[in-house]
Parts: C-alpha cells; sequence; structure tokens
C-alpha cells in the first residue's frame, strides 16, 4: 500500500466511512495543497511581465501578503480559517490561469483585487490593527468568511478599511464611513450596507460553524462550465436564509440517526453550504426534479445544494455529496486506477455514458446513501419515516450492485484501488444481510432495470 495511506485508513474510507486520524489525513493535505496554490500565486504575479494589479490606488498582491504574513504572525488560526476558505482555491486557481496565460484575461485585475479582500479578512480574524486600500468591484465588496459590503464600484472609488481595537471601519470618497463590531466570528453592524454572511450552528461541539455563503463570487463555476442540471446560486434572501436556518436546526439530530461516523465526517469536512435555485424543472405541484446538489474538487469543503423538503434529505445529500469529497481527497493522495476517462459506462444515476471515474465515485456515494436510509429505517419510529427511508435504502442498494461489477472486474485498479472496491463490496453484502420490505425490493429492482433500458435507447447501446 502507499506509504501516504495507511492500511486501517484505507479501510475506513472504502467502507465510505474515515475515523478522526483517516478524516484528519484528508484535511491536512487538501489544506497543503491550498497553501502551496497560493504560494505559486503570489510567485506567479511577481513574475508577470505586466503589472497585474487593480487599477487606480488600491495596494496590489505583494501589499496583501504582508499583510497576510503579518496577520498570520499574530493568530495562525484565524488566517488559516481565511485562506482554506473553500472559494479561495476556484478563484486561486482562476488567477494563476490568468497570470500564466499567453495575454492577461480582461477580469485578471479583478481577480487579483479579491486577494486584498482575503488579507483583510484574515487581518479582522486576527484580530490585528490595519488599514488597506481596496478597489471597488463591480459587484459587493465581499471579505470571505465574514460579509460583503456594498460599496460605490469603480477603479476612481477606492475604499479603505481600518481595523482600530475591536472595530472596523470602511471608508470610500462620497459615502459616509461605515463601522463594524469585529466580533470572532462575524462582524456585525446596524448599516443595511453591510451583509454578515449567515453562521449556522456547528454539527457537534467542538467543530467550527458551517456558513450559508450566499455572498461569495467564486462560490459557483461560471457559466458555461457548470454540471448541467444544476441551477444558479441565490443571493442573500431573508425569507430563504430564514428557511435554511430552519431546516439546518433539524439536520443534525438526522444526520447522527444515520450513524455517528455521518455527524463526525460532516463535522470535520464540511464548512459552508451555497444555496442554490430549485433545479431546472421544479414545479409548484412537485413535479420534475425536486433538488440539485454538487461538489467542487477545487472548493474542499463546501457542498452547493437547492434547499430539501426535509431535514432527513438534507443530511442525505450532506452524506452524498461528502463522499465526492472524500474520494476526491483520497484520489488526489493516491491513484485507485489507471482508467482511461472515456465515457462508456452504464450509471443507473444517470442517463449518459460514464467514465470509469465517474462510475467509481457515483457507486461510493450511493453506497453511503444506502447504508444511510438503511440505518434511519431501522431506527425510525414513525412508519411513514420507516417506509420511505426503506424505499431510498433499495434504490441506492439496487443501483450500487449495478455497477459494483464492472468495478471489480477492472484491471486498471491499482491495489490502494482494488482494496477500496473490495471494502465497497463488503459493505454492500453487509447492508444485505437487513433487507427491506419485499415490496421496496421489487420496485427497486424495476427502477434499474427501467434506468438500463433507457439508457440503452438514448445512447445507442
Amino acid at each position: 500500500m502507499s506509504p501516504a495511506v495507511p492500511e486501517r485508513a484505507l479501510g475506513e474510507l472504502g467502507r465510505t466511512e474515515g475515523g478522526t486520524d483517516a478524516l484528519a489525513l484528508l484535511v491536512r493535505d487538501q489544506h497543503t495543497r491550498r497553501l502551496i496554490l497560493l504560494r505559486a500565486l503570489l510567485d506567479a504575479a511577481a513574475a508577470a511581465p505586466a503589472a497585474p494589479r487593480p487599477a487606480g490606488p488600491a495596494a496590489g498582491p505583494r501589499e496583501h501578503w504582508a499583510l497576510l504574513e503579518e496577520a498570520d504572525r499574530a493568530d495562525r488560526a484565524a488566517v488559516r480559517a481565511v485562506l482554506l476558505h473553500p472559494f479561495a482555491g476556484p478563484w486561486a486557481q482562476r488567477c494563476l490561469r490568468g497570470l500564466t496565460a499567453r495575454a492577461p484575461t480582461p477580469e485578471l485585475a479583478a481577480d487579483l483585487g479579491y486577494f486584498g479582500a482575503l488579507a483583510a479578512a484574515a487581518a479582522i480574524r486576527a484580530g490585528l490593527p490595519f488599514t488597506v486600500r481596496l478597489a471597488a468591484p463591480a459587484g459587493p465588496l465581499v471579505l470571505p468568511t465574514l460579509g460583503a459590503l456594498r460599496t460605490t464600484p469603480g477603479p476612481s472609488a477606492p475604499v479603505d478599511i481600518t481595523l482600530a481595537e475591536t472595530r472596523v471601519t470602511v471608508r470610500q470618497d462620497g459615502a459616509a464611513p461605515l463601522t463594524l463590531e469585529a466580533a470572532r466570528d462575524v462582524p456585525r453592524s446596524g448599516d443595511p450596507r453591510w451583509q454578515p454572511v449567515l453562521a449556522l450552528e456547528p454539527l457537534r461541539e467542538g467543530a467550527p460553524p458551517v456558513h450559508l455563503d450566499d455572498l461569495d463570487p467564486y462560490r459557483v463555476a461560471p457559466p458555461g462550465t457548470r454540471r448541467p442540471g444544476l441551477s444558479a446560486a441565490t443571493g442573500p434572501d431573508p425569507a430563504e436564509r430564514a428557511g435554511w436556518a430552519r431546516l439546518w436546526a433539524r439536520t443534525g439530530p438526522a444526520l447522527a440517526a444515520g450513524g455517528a461516523h455521518r455527524a463526525a465526517e460532516a463535522a470535520a469536512l464540511l464548512r459552508c453550504l451555497v444555496p442554490l435555485r430549485p433545479p431546472p424543472g421544479s414545479a409548484p405541484s412537485g413535479e420534475g426534479p425536486a433538488q440539485c446538489s454538487a461538489t467542487r474538487r477545487e472548493a474542499f469543503g463546501a457542498v452547493l445544494s437547492s434547499r430539501p423538503a426535509t431535514p432527513d434529505h438534507l443530511a442525505a445529500t450532506l452524506v452524498h455529496e461528502l463522499q465526492h469529497t472524500k474520494l476526491a481527497a483520497l484520489t488526489a493522495l493516491v491513484p485507485l486506477h489507471h482508467e482511461d476517462a472515456t465515457p462508456r459506462h452504464f450509471a443507473p444515476w444517470r442517463s449518459d455514458l460514464r467514465p470509469f471515474d465517474g462510475l467509481l465515485q457515483g457507486a461510493y456515494s450511493h453506497l453511503a446513501l444506502a447504508d444511510y436510509w438503511q440505518r434511519l429505517a431501522l431506527g425510525a419510529e414513525r412508519p411513514s419515516r420507516s417506509d420511505q427511508s426503506w424505499a431510498e435504502h433499495a434504490r441506492c442498494h439496487e443501483q450500487v450492485g449495478a455497477v459494483l461489477p464492472v468495478l471489480a472486474g477492472s484491471g486498471a485498479l491499482t491495489r490502494e484501488g482494488r482494496a477500496v472496491v473490495n471494502e465497497m463490496i463488503a459493505v454492500y453484502h453487509r447492508l444485505s444481510a437487513h433487507p427491506p420490505p419485499a415490496g421496496h425490493r421489487v420496485r427497486a429492482a424495476a427502477y434499474v432495470r427501467t434506468a438500463r433500458m433507457i439508457w440503452r435507447q438514448r445512447n445507442g447501446t
């Protein structure tokens, strides 16, 4: 086995679980990669032939980095909370692509301006007295993990941000100063120009709060690169935020009912939720897809989702998406297979051809869902909850069973990949020891047969 992943951790992750050490290994590696990416970004900015700094009198990347270093000396943990903010990942990758392109992209200067917002947010969290001048972006000026300021946009209207003791003051020519009380979690102000992030309650004692991030400009992929069927992100809306907060308050118990390991992995991995609009095709009558969700490999710690109908389904969404997070992080540490990326495989949860890696990712997440729903069904006190949970379990279990032979039969699995697939097979058979009511099994089998028939008709196989 690879020395990068101990055998015990590989076994736990293969079972779609993960103890404290295994999850910490994934988190530590992803955080190291993020810090290396940020260093590469700074080096690329310094080496760029044209000064890629925001227009006007605002500070540039070197000044921002110096502020970050000073804040890091004051409070490293507070600064890392900002640098490891999930959406600093896609932002840094976008800037790095722009800096290393043959010609700078039109949005590069504005993208680099976000570096200053990161530095200011880190210094605020660290409690470091500072003053920094930022360029006013076209939209709100977002301070990652903290909130957003409504400012007057334009290169000739820079924004000065100052922290003195516990008070943040924001000044811009032509506007009254704005003051924030810099509490350690989220700064507060009665000024309507300030929109704080919504900090949801931690999933377990000692874990950090989970942010409902409806502000960050890098929270979703750019148009044209988003996954089909994924809806657009919502903006800050009091009613939507209130709905999420009510749902979240009941999600922790639902998650724990699906296994203590599910609550533990969510507490270890999840840092923010991005609210999405209802998916395309949804209707008030309930026809069409009711929910969509996703993760982004470059945004470790984030889950994007439209609002589910029940706490059980939000918990299931977290289980589903965090398996993608875990498996992607594991794959970054050690390759699991050497299959090519040609789409050719049937997956009962998709109507298109899937590459081998997509098949593995989908089977892994659906296996975890089968486990979650079975535990919920076995522990349910209400018949309605038990019946719905058995139906969800039966469908997921049948879907996984339809693709496990393909995964197990691959000759391109690495030793680590073979170990993971073998553990998945073991979990699949363990779940079979507590079968759902017969009617649910029959309907699940019919569902998969129908999905295969539609897939063959659509793809000509």
